[in-house]
């Protein structure tokens, strides 16, 4: 039981693969044990939108290679979504790609990385110093942490001006999203939850709001009850949301085998 093209995992900002750390928690092994051809991607935790497009084509280029397949899937969490996006529309990479999966995406931005990034500049450009030092030692070749922020805000001159609302031609996108319907749902997400809701009282699965995961063609609710945006790929998550969450992977390849891809 597998699709017919690799899949690839193409996770976000912060979480990467590092030693005995998954970017996707147990997701990766759980779908191979299920037959599937499946892959991380090695981008930058913190690299910007063109950089890291360009190390996922290297590596998409590379697992063509291997594996003699001629396009790959992609399944694409957070701002992997935008370097997904780019390095289709902008590296000549659309050839290679059957479908694109953006779950809880900020297509149109974030108000978090936009309050991030008018921090004080003392502020900001420590907290900038002290990531890039921690991200190199993890392995990250370019991380820019200040114009990732920028990118993922949700200011004309952020997320929304790389892109428009048009899916890749030729190639089967759909998007998901998450919500966190409370602050204390998840520790880690309830935190910027709280600010979130103060700037737009929508729903958000913490960082990304419903609105701005919409891309092609949406699903809705990746589960059902309240899950935040790094609990969706298995980031310290409860036991009873575990099985939600696999169920959802198994049945969204499945799904993705079923279409031909």
């Amino acid at each position: 039981m597998s699709t017919a093209y690799p899949i690839i995992l193409v996770h976000g900002i912060a979480l990467k693969d590092v030693g005995r750390f998954k970017a996707f928690g147990k997701i990766e092994a759980l779908l191979r044990a299920q037959g599937y051809t499946v892959y991380t991607s090695d981008t930058d935790g913190f690299g910007t939108i063109e950089t890291n497009a360009a190390q996922l084509k290297k590596q998409i280029l590379a697992i063509l290679s291997e594996t003699g397949a001629e396009k790959v899937n992609l399944i694409a969490h957070s701002k992997g979504g935008l370097d997904s996006r780019y390095m289709i529309g902008h590296l000549d990479m659309k050839h290679a790609v059957a479908s694109l999966t953006c779950l809880c995406t900020p297509h149109k931005g974030s108000p978090i990385a936009t309050k991030l990034y008018t921090l004080p500049r003392p502020v900001k450009h420590l907290i900038a110093a002290w990531l890039t030092f921690w991200y190199r030692l993890f392995g990250d070749k370019q991380p820019q942490v200040l114009k990732v922020c920028k990118q993922l805000s949700d200011t004309p001159d952020g997320a929304m001006a790389y892109f428009d609302d048009t899916p890749h031609e030729g190639i089967f996108v759909q998007s998901y999203s998450t919500t966190l319907e409370r602050s204390r749902d998840d520790f880690i997400m309830g935190i910027p939850l709280y600010f979130s809701r103060r700037m737009e009282d929508v729903p958000s699965d913490g960082l990304v709001s419903l609105s701005s995961s919409r891309f092609g063609e949406y699903k809705g609710s990746c589960t059902d009850g309240s899950v935040s945006h790094s609990e969706i790929v298995d980031f310290m998550v409860k036991k009873k949301k575990k099985e939600k969450i696999y169920g959802f992977y198994l049945s969204l390849c499945e799904d993705l085998r079923d279409r031909g891809y």
